[in-house]
């Protein structure tokens, strides 16, 4: 089953169940699929990796509202996108560790010979690509420029 399947038949039970919180976010979730979907140049059908991308990108927006929700000091709306970001969660792989990406981040480093805080560029590539919906871009590089210090 699609990620675009999955989205519809829970749209189906939020609906049933009268869950608001989870209904408002499937609901952007498949707008968002469907606008890439539809796009100029676009196939038609999203392979996983850009379906991952999609929910990647709804969530970083909801974060990146709840940081100026949480800045603005509005709870009601702050808890309005920490709703929605936990159901577009759901659907992304759990999240790493910081011990796990630590790990995973030195496995990379080693692997492409990184040693001074210069090769960041080529330890973020390969990092961003193979983690991918496992850990928060900004957490990647804080790590990274943490271990070539």
């Amino acid at each position: 089953m699609s990620l675009k399947q999955q989205i519809d038949a829970d749209i189906k039970q939020a609906m049933l169940a009268r869950d608001q919180d989870k209904l408002r976010a499937l609901r952007a979730v498949k707008s968002l699929i469907l606008l890439e979907e539809t796009k100029e140049g676009g196939t038609g059908e999203l392979k996983p990796d850009d379906e991952m991308k999609v929910l990647i990108k709804a969530v970083k927006q909801r974060k990146d509202s709840a940081d100026i929700y949480r800045q603005q000091n509005r709870p009601d709306l702050l808890a309005v996108e920490e709703a929605e970001i936990a159901v577009i969660e759901k659907y992304l792989p759990s999240q790493l560790s910081d011990d796990e990406l630590k790990a995973k981040l030195q496995a990379i480093m080693t692997r492409v010979g990184a040693s001074v805080p210069s090769d960041l560029g080529k330890v973020m590539g390969i990092a961003s690509k193979e983690l991918a919906g496992q850990a928060d871009g900004k957490a990647i590089s804080a790590m990274v420029r943490q271990l070539l210090n």
